[in-house]
């Protein structure tokens, strides 16, 4: 469904109130997708997940010291509008640094949200990229825009690597996964097809926002070659766990108490195993802020192709 408009609609097209509803939209992103109980293996209001060392609290206090830096990520968009797309990578990464250290001072050195950091930062800079130019920093817009600043990254900061230091090199190294950085250059491919179709579909349908979410969040473990699954238990726990949330999906008809039951069965099952997928959640996040910046920019989450 194409924008009506390349503008949003007043009075938020303008770039101040562009960068608090993104700076807001990020942060509540992160938000829902720690309170959305149950996530198989994640933090949520009903347990730990498969992590001992993070919880509710932590999360929490996480987001309380990424949630400032958003609008700079925002700011650094807008103000390197006239450079380069794949330019701007490189402007944001100091900032990006500095959040993550921000977000481990305030959790005691745990790592609660480097994947979120990197992928909705992305975006708040995207979409002050696009306000510059006068453009609507819809999901297809952002996304794009996200792409061509992450042009040639896999092949950088993976594929030039001659020793693979970080989990996400060894991990494409042994098995050409891309992770986070893949799937932004891929303009969040998997985060768009896989998470806010359905979502979209689903609030089309009428189900409330949890309902949608968790069906988002099915459909995201069914399909994302998550690295923090592999990381754990190599590609045959990420064949295993992609089977199970296809053969759960495979029964659309559900009620949401019968849906939250299997997804309790598939928490304790992940918990057993000391399995999570981190790299899902992210993108869970990801999910609801494009839906939630096409809201601010006009776009009818009703009329849903598909």
């Amino acid at each position: 469904m194409p924008f009506a408009s390349t503008r949003c609609s007043d009075p938020l097209f303008d770039h101040a109130g562009l960068a608090l509803r993104a700076s807001d939209l990020a942060t509540q992103a992160l938000v829902r997708e720690l309170e959305l109980t149950p996530k198989p293996g994640l933090v949520d209001r009903a347990n730990s997940g498969s992590h001992r060392d993070m919880d509710m609290t932590t999360f929490r206090a996480s987001i309380a010291a990424v949630s400032p830096w958003f609008a700079r990520f925002f700011q650094k968009g807008l103000r390197s509008a006239g450079a380069a797309a794949p330019s701007l990578l490189r402007h944001i990464r100091m900032d990006g640094l500095a959040c993550e250290r921000a977000m481990l001072h305030a959790t005691g050195g745990v790592n609660t949200h480097k994947g979120g950091i990197f992928a909705l930062g992305l975006l708040c800079a995207a979409a002050g990229r696009l306000s510059a130019t006068g453009q609507a920093p819809g999901s297809d817009h952002l996304c794009a825009e996200v792409a061509s600043m992450c042009l040639g990254l896999v092949q950088k900061e993976l594929s030039a690597s001659m020793y693979a230091q970080t989990a996400g090199e060894r991990l494409y190294c042994a098995h050409g996964l891309t992770g986070a950085r893949g799937e932004a250059q891929s303009g969040f491919a998997v985060a768009r097809a896989h998470g806010l179709q359905p979502y979209l579909r689903a609030r089309a349908q009428g189900w409330d926002e949890e309902r949608a979410l968790l069906e988002a969040l099915l459909h995201l473990l069914a399909h994302n070659p998550d690295t923090n699954l592999v990381a754990r238990g190599g590609l045959a726990v990420l064949d295993r766990v992609q089977t199970h949330a296809r053969r759960l999906l495979a029964h659309g008809d559900l009620s949401t108490p019968a849906r939250k039951q299997q997804l309790r069965a598939f928490d304790q099952l992940l918990i057993r195993h000391h399995l999570s997928p981190g790299g899902s959640a992210d993108l869970l996040s990801v999910v609801w802020f494009l839906a939630g910046m096409d809201t601010t920019c006009g776009r009818d989450a009703r009329m849903v192709p598909g």
